[in-house]
């Protein structure tokens, strides 16, 4: 079932006072306008281009970026907006036509010279890139029933799905990551690495559903059964637990045994140990994408809202921070002052992921607690360096204070998608990401 196209209204939420409906419907409202700033001939920018200096490698900003602009062409596609949908359209277009001969799809493609970027700092490739791609041809073709870049890309995106597989390098079903080769591209993530694995068991069975519609049946029920392993591998993988699976082989490096019992899935897995810390992101897109069941998801929400992630605002993307001296920690975190504690990738709030934590109280049944959430979220965005509403980037993790690029396009968007989503009965099952 796909999510009916539904208009926001605060006065359904009942439960808010007068002030707080009143602040949500112009968080929303500000929402739209800080998407429409980056709004581009060649698709979605990643923050407004007229309201951000950018220094040095910041350049990047001005750019399409597969990841940004593919999570938000999905969270916009409610919005009857021509200009919207075409700029979707345009973001899709830009990243697909400059794939690589191997199958890569950009990290991003520069707005203003149109060059191709495919890898990020140290020259690490992005994984995720086409991933979010592959994800979001799936939903607004789906969406708005406009098959033709998927039928003019067929072939291209065989070939994307190809270079994805590669990277499954010893045929395990999860896909082996380079350190910092996703959007945490200054952090140490490696190898089996949580986000990369819930994005890939749903690349899966979005292009399973793109062979069904292309008439490839036989193709497409091959790849939704290898989605239905993937998805088995990850979740035997990254949830600790002292049940023994019969026939199971206990390795050296298994967190199954030296955590105990979970309370979410650990951030990262690899062939000499693993990263016990809590990959905010990571958990809140597995339940999102029906990775975890519900009765797992309420662990983890009892740990994370007793930790308090969404405080001062949510929510942090890591608990906890990694701390100089911590063996998780690298010297190039300080590279730009980025990755500090509580900075950044490194614990900071993350606008974009406080929607996605809106949307997962209100699949959980929590809608009274996920509208108060998003008052916090309206009030985070609120704040700004020079102005009002510049739905930043990021906050720091402690101050709440915003760090990041004003006007950032994902933060906008994903308001947008909290917002609609709260109208939906939160045990309705659909496709999300």
């Amino acid at each position: 079932m796909t999510m009916r196209r539904v208009l926001f209204d605060p006065e359904d939420y009942r439960e808010l006072d007068e002030q707080d409906r009143a602040l949500l419907a112009k968080a929303y409202d500000r929402a739209k306008w800080a998407l429409y700033k980056n709004i581009t001939p060649k698709g979605f920018s990643a923050c407004s281009l007229t309201d951000n200096q950018v220094y040095g490698t910041d350049v990047n900003y001005r750019s399409i970026w597969a990841r940004d602009g593919a999570m938000t062409v999905i969270w916009s596609l409610d919005l009857d907006d021509d200009s919207v949908r075409e700029c979707s359209a345009r973001t899709l277009r830009t990243l697909i036509s400059h794939q690589s001969p191997t199958g890569q799809i950009p990290a991003n493609v520069r707005i203003d010279t149109g060059e191709a970027e495919y890898a990020g700092v140290g020259g690490i490739a992005s994984i995720d890139s086409p991933m979010w791609l592959i994800i979001a041809l799936w939903r607004y073709s789906k969406y708005t029933s406009d098959w033709s870049i998927i039928k003019e890309y067929r072939h291209e995106l065989q070939r994307t799905m190809d270079w994805l597989s590669a990277h499954d390098s010893n045929n395990c079903g999860m896909i082996e990551v380079p350190e910092a080769g996703d959007w945490t591209d200054l952090f140490a993530r490696s190898y089996h690495v949580l986000y990369d694995e819930v994005l890939w068991h749903r690349t899966l069975v979005c292009y399973s559903h793109i062979l069904t519609e292309l008439g490839s049946a036989d193709r497409a029920g091959d790849y939704a059964k290898w989605a239905e392993h993937v998805r088995d591998v990850i979740v035997r993988s990254f949830w600790p637990t002292t049940m023994r699976v019969a026939g199971e082989e206990v390795r050296f490096t298994s967190a199954q045994y030296a955590l105990g019992d979970a309370r979410y899935l650990v951030a990262q897995l690899s062939p000499f140990g693993f990263s016990w810390r809590c990959d905010v992101l990571g958990n809140l897109l597995a339940f999102l994408n029906n990775l975890t069941t519900r009765e797992q998801a309420m662990q983890t929400f009892r740990f994370l809202w007793g930790v308090g992630v969404n405080d001062p605002g949510p929510v942090r993307n890591l608990y906890p921070p990694v701390q100089a001296g911590d063996p998780e920690w690298r010297d190039y975190f300080t590279v730009n002052l980025l990755n500090l504690p509580n900075h950044y990738h490194n614990g900071g709030i993350w606008p974009f992921i406080g929607g996605l934590w809106v949307r997962f109280l209100n699949r959980l049944g929590m809608t009274e607690l996920a509208r108060r959430e998003m008052v916090k979220l309206a009030r985070l965005c609120e704040l700004g360096v020079s102005f009002e509403w510049e739905f930043n980037e990021w906050h720091h993790g402690v101050t709440g204070r915003p760090m990041g690029k004003a006007f950032q396009a994902w933060s906008a968007a994903s308001f947008i998608q909290s917002a609609h989503e709260l109208h939906v009965d939160p045990q309705t099952k659909f496709d999300h990401e």
